[in-house]
C-alpha cells in the first residue's frame, strides 16, 4: 500500500456529451436515470474518492434550468425539451453527491456550439439561432468565436447564474478551447481579428489572449460572487514539444495545447487565475512519442503554483493498441508515480463508466493499495483564514456494523465532518476514517462508516473544516453509545 498524502484529489468526470457515462439513454424514465447516477456515485464513494466532475453544458446546451441555454438533448431526447418529473436535476445531483461526502464540480465546454453540422434539431433558444453571427463552422462542427467580447460577457454570465444559483464546489472547464486542427481547413475569425487585434499582435497570439481573457474573467467571476468556489481546468496533456520550445516536454505529439488549441495553461497559473490544473496524461508510463511518465514529472516540475492533478485514462485498460493497457499495473503504477512527485496534489479519471462493472482486478488494487481510507480535499489557493467553531454531536449511534455520527454546526460556507481515530498517546486525530460534507445551507451533518471492531475500542473524534482548509478543535466522541 502506497502512503497517501494528508490531502489528496481522488475525481471523477462524469461525460453527459453522447450520453459516454450519463444518463445512458435520454429516454430512459426518470427513476432510472437516477439510479444510474446514484451507481456511479456509490461506486466511486466505495472507493473513497472525494470529487465528481460532472458536465453540465456540453455544446451551447444546459442540463438544469436557465434562460442563456437550451435544455441539453443528452437529458431530454430533444434540444430545449424539459422534463417535467425532474425539474431540476443539477440540484439533485449535487445533493447526491455531497451526501456521500464528494464534491460537486460542474464542468463546462466554453466554445462548442454543437456536435455536428445538422443544425435542424436545435432549439430556437439555441445560441446558433439567437446570435448567428457569433457562430464559426469548422471541421464538423459550430463553435462560439472567442475573439468576440460578447462570447465572452455571456460565458461570464452562465458561470456567475451556475455559481450564485447552485451550491457547486468548482467550475470546470475541459481542453476545448479553439478546435483541434483539421487537416485544410481555416478557422475563419480574420475579420474578428482586424476588429480587434491589436497593433503588431499576430493571430496566434491574439487568439491565445483571448482564451486568456476568459480565464480571467471566469475567476473574476467565481471569485467575486463565492470565493471558496474553486476554478479548475484540463489542458491537453502537451504544453509545448520540445522540438519547437526548448522549455516544452521531451514528446512527439500531434498537435499541442499552446501552439494548436492557443491555450497556455502555464500563463493562467503564473497570473493565479487558477486553483488547480488537471492536464490529461492518458498515454501508458513508456509510449514512446507521449510517455506518461515524462509528460507527468514536466507537468510537476513546471507548475509549482498550483494543485495539479492529473488525469488518468482509465477508459483504455483494455481497449487500446497500446500493449500496456492489457495489463491490471497500468494505473496502479501511474498513480504510485504521482504520489513519489512533490507538486502532484491527486488525480482525475476518465470515465466514470470505464470501471463500473469491469475491471475488477484493477479495481481491488485501487482499493487495496491507493484508496483504503478517506482522505481530505486540497482547498483553494487563496485560503482565507478564519474561525471554524467545534462541532455539537448530536449523536452516535451503531447497527449492526454500520457507524453513525451526527453533528450539527452553523457557517455560511460550505465544510467537511471529519472523523478521526485518536493517536492513543497524544489524544490528537491521527487516521481519517469517515467524512460528511455539509453546504451552506445545512446545519446537521451525518457520516456513516462500515463498522470495524478495531476502532470501538479506540477514542474518536469529529473535526469540521471549511472550504478553505481551515480547521476546528476536535469533539471527542462519547464511546458508551456504541457499546
Amino acid at each position: 500500500m502506497t502512503k497517501a498524502p494528508k490531502e489528496e484529489f481522488r475525481g471523477v468526470w462524469i461525460a453527459t456529451v453522447a450520453n459516454i457515462d450519463w444518463p445512458k439513454n435520454p429516454s430512459d424514465d426518470v427513476k432510472k436515470k437516477k439510479s444510474d447516477f446514484i451507481a456511479l456515485l456509490d461506486f466511486y464513494q466505495e472507493l473513497n474518492f472525494n470529487a465528481a466532475i460532472v458536465q453540465v453544458r456540453t455544446a451551447g446546451d444546459a442540463l438544469y434550468q436557465t434562460d442563456l441555454a437550451p435544455w441539453s438533448r443528452y437529458l431530454t431526447g430533444k434540444d430545449g425539451k424539459a422534463l417535467e418529473d425532474f425539474p431540476d436535476p443539477l440540484q439533485w445531483m449535487i445533493a447526491e453527491t455531497h451526501k456521500r461526502g464528494m464534491e460537486f464540480h460542474a464542468w463546462l465546454n466554453p466554445y462548442r456550439a454543437t456536435i455536428d453540422l445538422d443544425t435542424t434539431s436545435l432549439s430556437k433558444q439555441h445560441d446558433f439561432h439567437q446570435h448567428p453571427d457569433w457562430m464559426v463552422k469548422y471541421g464538423k462542427k459550430y463553435y462560439y468565436n472567442p475573439g468576440l467580447p460578447e462570447v465572452r460577457q455571456k460565458f461570464s454570465k452562465i458561470i456567475e447564474e451556475l455559481v450564485t444559483g447552485y451550491e457547486v464546489d468548482a467550475i470546470h472547464f475541459d481542453d476545448y478551447f479553439y478546435p483541434y486542427k483539421v487537416k485544410g481547413e481555416v478557422f475563419k475569425d480574420s475579420a474578428t481579428f482586424a476588429t480587434y487585434g491589436l497593433p503588431n499582435q499576430n493571430i496566434e497570439d491574439w487568439r491565445r489572449s483571448n482564451v486568456d481573457s476568459l480565464v480571467k474573467d471566469v475567476h473574476h467571476t467565481i471569485k467575486k460572487n463565492k470565493p471558496w468556489v474553486q476554478f479548475g481546468i484540463s489542458p491537453f496533456g502537451v504544453w509545448k514539444n520540445k522540438s519547437t520550445d526548448p522549455r516544452g516536454s521531451d514528446t512527439q505529439a500531434g498537435q499541442t495545447t499552446y501552439e494548436d488549441l492557443y491555450a497556455d495553461p502555464l500563463l493562467w497559473v503564473e497570473k493565479g487565475w487558477l486553483d488547480y490544473l488537471a492536464p490529461q496524461v492518458y498515454w501508458s508510463m513508456d509510449y514512446p512519442v507521449a510517455s506518461h511518465k515524462k509528460i507527468t514529472t514536466w507537468w510537476a516540475n513546471t507548475t509549482p503554483n498550483t494543485h495539479l492533478y492529473i488525469g488518468n485514462g482509465t477508459y483504455k485498460i483494455k481497449n487500446n493498441p497500446d500493449k500496456a493497457w492489457k495489463r491490471n499495473n497500468e494505473i496502479p503504477k501511474q498513480l504510485a508515480f504521482s504520489r513519489q512527485q512533490n507538486n502532484i496534489n491527486g488525480n482525475i479519471f476518465f470515465s466514470a463508466k470505464s470501471l463500473v462493472g469491469q475491471h475488477e482486478k484493477v479495481t481491488q488494487k485501487l482499493q487495496k493499495k491507493f484508496y483504503k481510507l478517506p482522505v481530505q480535499n486540497p482547498g483553494p489557493l487563496n485560503h482565507i483564514k478564519r474561525t471554524v467553531a467545534i462541532p455539537a454531536v448530536e449523536s452516535v449511534q451503531k447497527h449492526g456494523n454500520q457507524l453513525k455520527v451526527c453533528v450539527s454546526h452553523s457557517d455560511s460556507i460550505p465544510r467537511y465532518v471529519l472523523l478521526y481515530e485518536l493517536n492513543p498517546k497524544t489524544k490528537e486525530p491521527k487516521t481519517l476514517i469517515g467524512t460528511a460534507y455539509l453546504s451552506e445551507s445545512q446545519d446537521l451533518g451525518c457520516l456513516q462508516i462500515e463498522f470495524d471492531r478495531k476502532y470501538i475500542k479506540k477514542n474518536m473524534a469529529v473535526v469540521v473544516r471549511d472550504a478553505y482548509g481551515n480547521q476546528s478543535s476536535a469533539q471527542l466522541l462519547d464511546q458508551n453509545p456504541m457499546d
